[in-house]
């Protein structure tokens, strides 16, 4: 194709539950009896989160994309990349196709 970049794009992933569960464990030193049950769990649930590998995430993604559009059937179809690319315009097809096997392999 004329004019279209030969060179796959990186797609990069941030991770920022780290920074939520210093928020979080801080509120939770300042934190009066009545509130720590609620923020206890919440630094549970923020650390868990904190703890995925970028796999989970990539396949967390793909899944939220394709959810986003109604598309149910296998991640790493046809069907299933068209959807995604659609859900995230700019997404190349080959940075499609690894993300959306990366997400195969990460079902379970």
């Amino acid at each position: 194709m004329a004019g279209r970049d030969k060179h796959p794009r990186t797609i990069l992933f941030v991770r920022d539950a780290d920074v939520a569960v210093a928020d979080l464990r801080q509120a939770l030193a300042e934190a009066g009896p009545e509130e720590r049950p609620g923020l206890e769990r919440a630094v549970e649930i923020a650390e868990r989160a904190a703890r995925a590998s970028d796999a989970d995430l990539r396949a967390r993604w793909v899944r939220e994309r394709l959810a986003a559009v109604g598309y149910e059937g296998p991640v790493d179809s046809v069907k299933a990349i068209k959807h995604l690319r659609e859900a995230a315009p700019g997404l190349g097809l080959l940075e499609a196709v690894q993300l959306a096997k990366s997400a195969a392999q990460g079902a379970a």
